[in-house]
């Protein structure tokens, strides 16, 4: 028997309880995989918070990163001693979008990786970075993969390009850590003034407090000398989505992540048919892009940014402190 966090049905931080789950042996198509790290999201916040818990007793955690164990028989993508990061959509291989919800979703519709040990399908896993911790690794799945989706697989992100962030969230900070591995210039927003220096120490060409300037999406666009951002990262939703398609350029790309203004609104019909916007919403990614992703990351050396581990014991504690917006980056849990 191995460790594991659990939430009782309906979610609710007073419901989150210390247990134990069995992990079998491999079967056909299987491994077994000792987990070491975990990283927080804004979904499972929402699982674990309450604000959409689970029908039924669940392991929360979306990511997870560890080492195999066991291979069961049929399995040739990994062996024993492989380090390996947890796939969001484990059935999602490539192509078009399979999905929809998140009934196949590890720690949301299905058991996640709040635990030690977990035997699956090889398909939950892909191979991790090399030279990174199990932490480091773990910020992956999430934050990472739909960054790097928004920008290099619907973007197509060239070169000399602008891309504007919002925030510095997990998402945020890897768009803009993506985007400048492909040479494009960022802009960034936070209502911090020490937030905005980091932004700009982790290579952010332009910042902007949107707190004191209301009309931010001007200004980002002013920043490209009047012609408009080439894409936006949408992490705000309903309540920034004005000045996001304000700040694009004609035919710009903004890519619809995050819901952390509300999940209804109005929306800007007139400005994105004036400026032909492509608006596409993205949730995460498949294993190959998964696998290009981390192709990259290995080619450009890539590290994430962590703001705080705590112990696998303390996940109330590690959602509590995301709850507090003090973050700037990804907080993980490691054990």
């Amino acid at each position: 028997m191995a460790k594991a966090m659990i939430v009782q049905t309906g979610g609710g931080f007073d419901k989150v309880v210390a247990g134990e789950r069995e992990a079998a042996a491999p079967q056909a198509g299987e491994i077994t995989v000792r987990l070491h790290a975990c990283s927080l999201n804004y979904h499972d916040y929402a699982v674990v918070s309450g604000m959409w818990g689970p029908s039924a007793p669940r392991i929360p955690m979306a990511d997870g990163a560890g080492v195999v164990t066991a291979v069961g028989p049929e399995v040739s993508e990994f062996a024993v001693g492989d380090a390996v990061v947890s796939a969001f959509f484990p059935s999602w291989e490539d192509g078009e979008p399979e999905v929809e919800g998140f009934a196949t979703v590890p720690g949301d519709g299905v058991d996640g990786y709040a635990r030690e040990l977990v035997t699956t399908t090889a398909s939950a896993f892909t191979r991790a970075p090399k030279n990174y911790s199990h932490a480091e690794a773990a910020t992956l799945t999430t934050a990472g993969l739909t960054a790097w989706r928004a920008l290099h697989e619907h973007g197509r992100l060239k070169a000399g390009e602008t891309v504007l962030v919002q925030g510095t969230g997990g998402v945020s900070i890897f768009a803009l850590q993506f985007a400048k591995m492909a040479g494009a210039t960022v802009i960034a927003t936070s209502s911090s003034a020490e937030k905005l220096a980091k932004l700009k120490s982790l290579g952010a060409d332009h910042v902007i407090n949107y707190r004191e300037n209301a009309d931010w999406g001007a200004i980002a666009r002013d920043f490209t000398g009047g012609r408009g951002v080439d894409h936006v990262i949408e992490i705000g939703g309903p309540g920034t989505l004005e000045q996001s398609l304000a700040a694009a350029r004609i035919g710009g790309h903004v890519s619809l992540i995050g819901i952390l203004t509300g999940l209804t609104g109005e929306f800007p019909v007139v400005t994105a048919l004036i400026k032909q916007i492509q608006l596409k919403a993205v949730l995460v990614g498949s294993r190959r892009q998964q696998r290009d992703m981390i192709r990259a990351i290995d080619a450009n050396d890539m590290k994430p940014v962590i703001d705080r581990n705590f112990r696998l014991e303390e996940i109330v504690a590690a959602f509590k402190y995301q709850e507090s917006n003090r973050h700037f980056g990804k907080i993980c849990l490691e054990f």
